[in-house]
């Protein structure tokens, strides 16, 4: 007899469908993105040339979350089992200092409000570019297919254009002051300074001649060519800070990834500079001494057990989550279960609790995540950005790349472990996560949203393990998000359960979003693939599946 499904207080209706295929996936959060994906692997190439052709074509369709300036994260399984963490994260501009902003508050929820708004828009909230370096690095080593092919399904979108979504025209319209800041994001956002509709065709002449260059030149176009002079000649001329010299100074860096177990499966994830793999296996390790499946999902006391490992998780990464190359980073004591048996036992089932770091002291919603699969075992699980809404809502003349705003992420304040230092990487949030069962992939997943990233990431990979939940339903089950002040639910929580989670010493706020749009793909034991993504989004699942026909087969006329 098969066990009773586990209770859930917290009831949703999913909004979207899964998507099964034999022969690959291919998830991310625009259909176009998606579907340049599968176009690459159809035509012969591997989940990595299928990762990197929907991220140039992100840039493209998705160019407020996501470009060629930006930095990120990529984790890469290959067929052999061997796991790979590029990080193509950016660093601060060698001539950044600790103290180049005046900050406006030490307040824990504005800390990082600075006169001006100077880490977040405009010039000087740039950091140096490192995504192209970092996708071009993985296709090399990993990928089988030319940058040529793999960059043309981004390159036609940007030259013959793509119809704007109401998603995208919703970020014009949030972001308008800004970009109205740019001659040349307003001329392309704002037609007659008004934001761009849904449903009008947007073409990148601009961008597509530099995809052109890029597809010829690969990342030298912008670390050795016109790209990069383009850049540090807008940067000289504007006030900002990035040089030849960072772009002769940048590398991608492959790191270890964290590893931890919970309930029989291993789970992995990317080191520091990111907080994910770290502070994921951190809080499952405090989660595993609990009966949180008997809890039932959405329940006080799960909710209540979340908002706790949420705070210890957050107050250890304040002290001692930043780039290694600058802070002694404890990864090994922060993911030992020794470690969690101690922040465990601190836990009150009856009340909400302020904690301070348990270790020695030593970001922006908008980003975009990729999950691709291949028949023959490669996996990748990306998630890459240009921080804000619109990065910096500055682009570079005469290319049509959008600059990051990664200043934003360190903390203005000097002195601290993530204060800024000339060519310091900026910490992020980035969940590229995977699940191993018996040694086998089990699922991949990842989402964009700033500090909100890991701490839904983990919740998913709860449900998946602990709630019994279809990868669909994990994606878009409803969230909570508390970093150690107000505690943040989705609206599908009940009123009972926000009622009695007050009575617990919880502030209480209704959210109708927490962090962005997760997708993932399950590996099913009858070999099938599943994709999901997420209703936060405009996430689209494409399966592959059927083939060529069998060997032998003639037509008898």
């Amino acid at each position: 007899m098969s066990a009773s499904p586990p209770p859930r207080v917290a009831n949703f209706t999913l909004e979207k469908k899964p998507a099964i295929g034999s022969k690959g996936m291919v998830v991310t959060n625009h259909p176009l993105a998606s579907a340049a994906g599968a176009e690459i692997m159809l035509g012969g190439g591997n989940a990595i040339d299928a990762a990197i052709a929907a991220l140039f074509t992100l840039t493209v369709v998705e160019p407020m979350m996501v470009g060629v300036l930006g930095g990120g994260i990529q984790h890469i399984r290959l067929a052999n089992g061997a796991h790979h963490i590029l990080d193509n994260m950016s660093p601060a501009p060698l001539a950044a200092r600790a103290d180049m902003y005046e900050c406006l508050s030490d307040d824990l929820a504005t800390m990082r409000d600075t006169r001006d708004r100077e880490n977040v828009v405009g010039i000087k909230a740039i950091a140096s570019p490192a995504n192209l370096a970092g996708w071009c690095e993985s296709l090399q080593r990993f990928g089988t297919l030319p940058l040529a092919d793999v960059i043309a399904p981004a390159i036609r979108y940007a030259e013959r254009g793509y119809v704007v979504t109401p998603y995208l025209s919703a970020c014009v319209r949030d972001c308008a002051a800004d970009l109205a800041k740019d001659s040349g994001l307003a001329k392309m956002f704002l037609p007659g300074g008004a934001p761009i509709e849904a449903g009008a065709r947007l073409i990148q002449s601009d961008y597509a001649q530099s995809l052109k260059l890029i597809a010829e030149k690969g990342a030298a176009a912008l670390y050795k060519g016109a790209l990069g002079e383009a850049l540090t000649s807008h940067m000289a001329k504007s006030g900002g800070l990035i040089t030849q010299a960072d772009l002769d100074a940048y590398r991608v860096i492959e790191r270890e990834a964290v590893r931890g177990t919970y309930r029989g499966f291993e789970i992995l994830g990317p080191p520091p500079p990111s907080s994910s793999g770290v502070h994921i296996v951190q809080m499952l390790n405090i989660l595993e001494a609990y009966d949180v499946r008997g809890m039932g999902f959405g329940s006080t006391d799960a909710i209540h057990l979340l908002a706790e490992a949420l705070k210890i998780a957050f107050a250890d990464r304040a002290a001692a989550t930043a780039d290694p190359a600058f802070v002694k980073v404890p990864v090994d004591r922060l993911i030992s279960k020794t470690y969690a048996d101690e922040r465990r036992a601190l836990i009150d089932f009856r009340r909400a609790q302020s904690w301070s770091a348990g270790v020695e002291r030593g970001e922006s919603f908008n980003t975009t995540h990729v999950t691709v699969a291949d028949s023959s075992g490669n996996v990748v699980s990306a998630t890459q950005t240009i921080n804000g809404l619109f990065g910096a809502c500055v682009q570079v003349p005469g290319t049509g790349m959008i600059a990051n705003n990664y200043m934003y992420n360190f903390d203005p304040h000097p002195g601290r472990a993530l204060s800024i230092a000339p060519g310091k990487r900026v910490f992020t949030s980035m969940a590229p996560m995977m699940a191993l069962k018996k040694g086998k992939i089990a699922f991949a997943l990842g989402l964009p949203g700033a500090l909100r990233i890991f701490p839904s990431a983990m919740q998913a990979i709860v449900n998946v393990i602990d709630h019994g939940m279809s990868l669909q339903e994990a994606v878009e089950a409803p969230r909570v998000w508390t970093e150690g002040g107000v505690l943040e639910l989705e609206h599908a929580i009940p009123d009972s359960v926000a009622n009695e989670l007050t009575a617990r010493g919880h502030r209480i706020v209704r959210s109708g979003r927490i962090a962005g749009g997760m997708n993932a793909i399950g590996f099913n034991d009858d070999e099938t693939l599943t994709g999901a993504a997420c209703w936060r989004a405009d996430g689209t699942p494409v399966a592959i599946s059927g083939g060529l026909a069998r060997p032998g087969v003639t037509f008898n006329i």
